[in-house]
């Protein structure tokens, strides 16, 4: 007889998997999508997540936040956009253990991969099975997405990431640092716990200054990477292979609906990347992901006895809420990436002259940080 299931999750990365452990967690049989055994790189993963307290609980409460070293508190961050204009955000101002965490992505998702295994109620597959439900967490390049009909309106930025690891001469003092140098966006992000001297790096550069910095050699590259960063961490060493890729703003105009699978109509929704993308600049994008997680498993959750993880109305209500929290959070990001990338003179003097009031407005100040931290 034929397994059955109540969701099925096409994709196993770090939302797809968190889902697939809460919602186990709920008694809900759940089969995971697994890419086929060979479809992935073998390229060193450099990517690292700033991850705030919602996102931690989260993690947490299916005991897979990393620890130790593998996930350093932010106490400090850092933004600058010229000699005169500076933005500082400090946890102990707010209140908090820390504005936010710099997450080892390969260590995450390794141990979300082990928790997985030792969940009788997740089967992990490498094809789609049917269920009542199925939630897309494939990435931004979704397949599945196109084949249930959900339009992706997509606007691109005309930048891409270049993303390294990289060894500072000096420690980097739990503190984030970001750069906005003449259309470029440098962000340091700090690794190996609270004493370390390591850094994720991402840099948002134009697709012609991504070309040549992923080609230009070492030495080169950490020259020009101490100009953008002005040597605020001393000198740099690269220690990892340069990876890149395009950045865009994204959001799907539908987000739950129905479509014919196993000659039946079946549910879906869109979770993560495939539901929505946003620019680096403010390290939102896995909190909007691992957000639309918390909100999908509260929403079955508090379901009605007689109601099915496939109902429409409820879905609809994910749906509403996560597309209201993207709005706030993408659209902010959006307009910033613009207001720092704009090439006139007078939008700049006009820039600076809003951060320096910004960074003086406490209430608004502390408002915007408690956002970004998930409180």
């Amino acid at each position: 007889m034929p397994q059955t299931y109540d969701i099925c999750i096409r994709g196993a990365g770090i939302v797809g998997r968190t889902l697939a452990l809460h919602l186990a967690a709920k008694r809900l049989k759940v089969s995971l999508v697994i890419a086929p055994a060979g479809s992935s790189t073998t390229e060193a993963d450099v990517r690292a997540y700033a991850l705030n307290q919602s996102s931690r609980a989260l993690l947490e409460a299916v005991r897979c936040w990393p620890a130790g070293d593998s996930a350093t508190p932010v106490l400090h961050m850092a933004v600058e956009a010229g000699a005169q204009s500076r933005v500082d955000f400090d946890a102990a101002e707010q209140g908090v253990e820390a504005l936010n965490w710099i997450v080892d992505v390969p260590v995450l998702e390794q141990q979300l991969a082990q928790a997985v295994q030792f969940q009788p109620l997740i089967t992990v597959v490498d094809t789609p099975q049917t269920a009542l439900l199925t939630v897309v967490c494939e990435g931004r390049a979704s397949a599945t997405r196109e084949e249930f009909g959900a339009d992706f309106d997509v606007h691109r930025y005309g930048q891409w990431a270049v993303a390294a690891r990289v060894e500072s001469e000096q420690p980097h003092g739990q503190t984030a640092r970001q750069w906005f140098n003449e259309g470029e966006i440098t962000a340091l992000l700090p690794l190996g716990g609270p004493q370390g001297n390591f850094h994720a790096l991402v840099w948002s550069v134009s697709p012609e200054r991504a070309q040549e910095l992923l080609n230009t050699s070492d030495m080169d590259f950490t020259s020009a990477l101490q100009t953008a960063t002005r040597m605020a961490v001393g000198g740099l060493r690269l220690c990892s292979p340069r990876a890149s890729w395009s950045l865009q703003h994204a959001v799907a105009k539908r987000w739950a609906g129905t479509s014919t699978q196993a000659g039946a109509e079946r549910a879906w929704v869109l979770a993560g990347d495939a539901a929505h993308n946003v620019h680096p600049l403010a390290g939102q994008g896995l909190n909007l992901g691992l957000g639309d997680v918390a909100e999908l498993v509260k929403v079955l959750d508090n379901r009605g006895y007689w109601r099915g993880v496939d109902d429409m109305r409820l879905l609809r209500q994910y749906e509403r809420a996560r597309k209201a929290e993207f709005a706030l959070v993408g659209g902010s990001g959006d307009s910033l990436q613009q207001l720092f990338t704009h090439p006139h003179a007078l939008v700049h003097a006009a820039r600076n002259w809003g951060l320096r009031g910004f960074d003086q407005f406490v209430p608004l100040k502390r408002w915007v940080a408690r956002r970004a931290m998930g409180l």
